[in-house]
């Protein structure tokens, strides 16, 4: 390959604190530790080009480094203008040696000119957080599609992007949904999401929880976390959505379920987390109450109508860092928090590292999978292995000092036979 830069970043001066804030994670990611020190051994991944588009945080940090320990040669940029620690990436291009191009709050001409830059590093492999770096390849960079063996999907949005194309038959190389795993999605969303939502909303805002009416829009995993976050600081919290049995569930797990258009009249916090279009609209906004705030902790900034509020508006202004105040035509105020962007990423960290442990480490198995796999997946969107997704789960448990018991040779004799019954 020819020679590329290092990358674009903000200041190489913050590279020290990002080594602090990489190592102190490391600290909450055990499994991804003992997958690097195998990985170090074994160079399963020697002469793969990983470009991977991810939240450039400490967590993802540590997954870079442990690629590189297995032998992979690791471009990074950011999949989203918010999310990039800048800190993080500093310490990537300037302590590690990982070309990274991230920097926070940069424009859509600048991010969408480092997914290429991520790209010119003409990879074998492809990372994702919202299937951009994959519709880029698609759409623009068909030349590198030759020399692809696979790729890897962290979040639902991007899953759900993926699967489209599959059906469209526009999915050009097999790609593995991280995020359909049950060591991803059952804690990652569920968990990570809940408490990463309420900390970026609450560290934007400073408000007080404790009976505060909030509207949380899906009750997918993400939502179910977010729900039972609000609820256990003492928020009234209703839930919104369009599936009927995920609603029954969000009714027997205690919460109130409504309409949208009934929640616009009286919620106070509006959260969205459906991983769809304009879960928000402009006939919710005229009906919310002078003060509402709007968050979203789905992946992209199209599920709040961000337009129409523009529309709606004689005016706005930033009242707080991550906090901008629409004044309404009709004398109502809107509060919109981090442009309608990832606001756990936005405003605050992101998920906590010992949950992002799994998710990356289900990152780094896909990845040395796909490197044995040698090309030989058809194009298409595929789960974890089970046998992967429960290695995870088992290097977790070890890490923590927990030992479980495993079946008899006699149990699993019984579990697999039709002949036993009453």
């Amino acid at each position: 390959m020819a020679s590329r830069p290092n990358g674009d970043i903000k200041d190489p001066a913050l590279a020290d604190k990002g080594v602090g804030r990489i190592a102190w994670a490391a600290r909450e990611m055990p499994v991804i530790a003992r997958i690097s020190e195998r990985f170090r051994k074994e160079q399963p991944l020697k002469g793969l080009r990983v470009s991977g588009c991810l939240h450039i945080t400490t967590e993802t940090a540590n997954l870079a480094l442990a690629m590189k320990e297995g032998g992979a040669d690791v471009v990074l940029c950011a999949s989203n203008p918010l999310s990039t620690q800048d800190d993080v990436a500093a310490a990537l291009v300037h302590e590690y040696g990982i070309p990274t191009f991230a920097i926070k709050g940069e424009d859509n001409e600048t991010y969408y000119g480092h997914i290429h830059s991520a790209l010119d590093h003409g990879p074998s492999i492809t990372l994702d957080d919202g299937a951009d770096l994959v519709t880029a390849i698609h759409k623009e960079r068909t030349d590198l599609l030759k020399s692809i063996v696979g790729g890897a999907e962290e979040t639902t949005t991007g899953v759900i992007r993926l699967q489209a194309m599959a059906e469209d038959g526009a999915l050009k190389y097999p790609i593995i949904a991280v995020n359909e795993a049950d060591t991803k999605h059952f804690f990652d969303n569920r968990y990570g999401t809940g408490q990463s939502t309420l900390d970026g909303i609450t560290r934007a805002t400073n408000i007080m929880w404790a009976g505060r009416k909030v509207v949380v829009f899906g009750y997918g995993w993400c939502g179910r976390g977010v729900a039972n976050r609000a609820r256990g600081m003492g928020a009234h919290v209703t839930v919104i959505e369009v599936e009927p049995v995920k609603a029954l569930e969000a009714i027997m797990d205690g919460f109130s379920v409504t309409n949208s258009m009934e929640a616009a009249k009286t919620g106070e916090v509006f959260i969205t987390v459906t991983g769809g279009f304009k879960a928000i609209g402009r006939q919710h906004l005229e009906l919310m109450r002078d003060g509402a705030i709007l968050a979203n902790s789905g992946h992209f900034n199209v599920e709040i109508d961000i337009p129409a509020l523009e529309e709606m508006s004689e005016g706005k202004h930033e009242i707080r860092s991550f906090v901008e105040e629409y004044r309404l035509k009709d004398g109502r105020r809107i509060y919109l928090l981090a442009e309608g962007r990832l606001i756990n990423l936005s405003a605050a960290e992101g998920h906590p590292s010992s949950v992002m442990d799994m998710s990356f480490a289900n990152q780094a198995l896909s990845v040395e999978y796909l490197a044995k796999s040698g090309g030989t997946l058809e194009p298409g969107v595929y789960p974890v292995p089970k046998e992967t997704d429960r290695e995870v789960g088992r290097l977790k448990l070890s890490s923590m000092g927990i030992e479980i018991d495993s079946l008899s040779s006699e149990q699993q004799v019984y579990l697999e036979s039709w002949e036993e019954g009453t």
